[in-house]
């Protein structure tokens, strides 16, 4: 990289236009959505997509409920024309879907597009030729006055055979390319004298379509640019004005949002934003921060992991595992905090008496777009107490009390410092089993238990455990059915035993849900372990947690 980029790259000029009126605007509905995915995306792969994978990405283009679709370059490829017969032959399109065509300024082109076009019963015809200086001298070196002339050839072409097919119900986009490093006056003129040959009208509908074919520069510049154009168009009124931003310096998506503050009504991009170079508009995040904001998108992303599967199959591209919304790692939280704010947003939510979401970190609810909740903390050395408490609470309802919290978090962190890698939620519950034993393989397992109430109100507690080695028969004394328990399992262990914590919760809202306890028990050797057991009578579970404290198995040499 140069020292001094000055000396190689010139920043491009803004335009003047002081009293702009799109920052104090808002965004309160949806614009009309045009999917390039099957032409502009498909131009941009490696091996362009067979007649097949257009068909499967069209129905999921369909499904998603594209009203407008640009279906391909007709006159470009054999594979693209055919396409096209495809769909009108076999009678593919919805009567409420309009497909769009591309075609350059050429008359052989626009020839071929017709009759790719015949018998079709709505289309748009959507006409380019690029404008800028650069183009105009380096690539074409015409003048401006040539550069009009060979758009308004073009469009007084489709003029004449939409004219001699009337079946047809036809709208006529023109795209300026290059408009957004195009003079503002020249971009006026040229799209006002293409205007002027088609007279546009709602018997005659017509897009002017504003590309940042290449970003260069900020989207609040974009956005002038537009606001610039609607102000001074002669026929304003009688248009949609469309864009179509590229996302060469990441900013598409915040181009689109800010030309329809400015005046856009339609955006034309592709899911998840493939097309050349770095890409074009992303239409699925327009789509999910409109819908965050509460504004129905009117497209439908409610399984959004089955649509990254299938754009990934058709364009043979991945889907980036952190792109907004879509990415397999869009919602998680690996970093301790982020992981105590969500799990403290969630309990919030189970006592709210509104539905508006308010969860830290979660822009939207996963749930909205067909993703669990078990993707949205995942655990590693970063994590901390709340990732682990998280994923056992979602996914087997048990409640850790904060100090079990801790010391389990202790014990994950260990491995994964270890092993440097993430902790499945499989190995976390397997794990956990294995340190406190709520399960059925316990190794004291209780077979059986009595009891019977002594003076002075105590109780006598009569067990039988299965261990892994004989039955035992345990007697014990106390003031309640734990310290009873404790007493009988201090003459097993051979020194008296405290219960230092106890919880209990159950785990669902029926009479016959079952309930888990949770104890910490300390020896005279001022050890502590905890035991944690699930059944459908609480006392048995409060018992068979105390036996689960014994320490059988211990990790790194303790058992808390």
């Amino acid at each position: 990289m140069l020292l001094d980029p000055a000396s190689k790259y010139k920043p491009f000029p803004v335009i003047a236009l002081a009293d702009r009126t799109w920052p104090n605007k808002q965004l309160t509905h949806p614009p009309r959505w045009l999917s390039t995915d099957l032409r502009d995306g498909n131009q941009a792969l490696a091996e362009p997509m067979s007649v097949e994978r257009k068909l499967k990405f069209w129905e999921l283009l369909l499904s998603c409920g594209f009203k407008e679709i640009e279906v391909a370059f007709p006159a470009a490829s054999d594979t693209d024309f055919q396409f096209v017969r495809q769909l009108i032959e076999e009678q593919r399109i919805p009567e409420d879907v309009t497909i769009q065509v591309i075609t350059q300024a050429r008359a052989d082109l626009i020839e071929r597009t017709f009759l790719a076009l015949t018998g079709v019963k709505r289309a748009t015809i959507h006409l380019y030729n690029a404008t800028a200086p650069l183009f105009r001298r380096l690539v074409f070196q015409q003048s401006k006055q040539q550069i009009i002339a060979l758009a308004v050839a073009g469009s007084e072409q489709i003029r004449r055979h939409c004219e001699v097919n009337p079946d047809t119900h036809w709208t006529y986009q023109y795209s300026p390319e290059t408009f957004c490093f195009t003079e503002p006056d020249f971009a006026l003129e040229i799209c006002e004298a293409v205007a002027k040959v088609w007279q546009p009208s709602p018997e005659r509908p017509m897009i002017i379509n504003l590309p940042s074919t290449v970003e260069v520069n900020t989207p609040n510049v974009y956005a002038d640019q537009i606001e610039h154009f609607c102000r001074h168009f002669i026929y304003r009124e009688s248009v949609c004005i469309s864009v179509h931003p590229h996302n060469d310096q990441g900013c598409g998506v915040a181009s689109a949002e800010l030309a329809l503050l400015a005046g856009a009504e339609r955006v034309e991009g592709c899911l998840f934003g493939n097309g050349e170079r770095t890409g074009n508009l992303c239409l699925v995040t327009l789509a999910m921060n409109l819908y965050s904001q509460g504004i129905s998108p009117q497209l439908n992303f409610s399984e959004m992991t089955d649509i990254v599967e299938q754009v990934e199959e058709y364009n043979q591209i991945p889907v980036h595992p952190r792109h907004p919304y879509a990415g397999k790692l869009a919602f998680t939280a690996f970093s301790g905090s982020h992981q105590d704010a969500i799990k403290k947003g969630f309990t919030a939510r189970e006592q709210a008496t509104t539905p508006v979401w308010e969860i830290p970190y979660l822009l939207i609810d996963p749930n909205d777009i067909g993703c669990n909740y078990e993707a949205v903390i995942r655990v590693n050395s970063q994590s901390g107490k709340s990732g682990t408490a998280w994923m056992l609470e979602q996914n087997h309802g048990l409640r850790l009390p904060r100090a079990l919290q801790q010391a389990f978090s202790r014990q994950v962190q260990m491995i994964t410092d270890h092993s440097g890698r993430e902790m499945t939620l499989a190995q976390v519950w397997q794990l956990f089993r294995q340190l406190y034993g709520p399960h059925e393989q316990a190794s004291h397992q209780l077979l059986d238990y009595r009891t019977e109430s002594l003076k002075d109100k105590r109780i006598m507690f009569h067990a039988q455990v299965k261990t892994p080695q004989r039955t035992l028969l345990l007697t014990g004394e106390g003031n309640g059915l734990l310290s009873a328990a404790a007493n009988a399992l201090a003459s097993y262990v051979g020194e008296s035993l405290t219960i230092e914590d106890y919880h209990e919760h159950t785990l669902g809202r029926k009479n016959e849900s079952r309930s888990a306890a949770y104890i910490l028990r300390a020896s005279q050797g001022k050890e502590s372990y905890w035991g944690v057991s699930v059944d459908s009578d609480i006392a048995r579970a409060s018992i068979q947690a105390l036996l689960n404290t014994l320490p059988s198995v211990k990790i790194n040499g303790n058992n808390d």
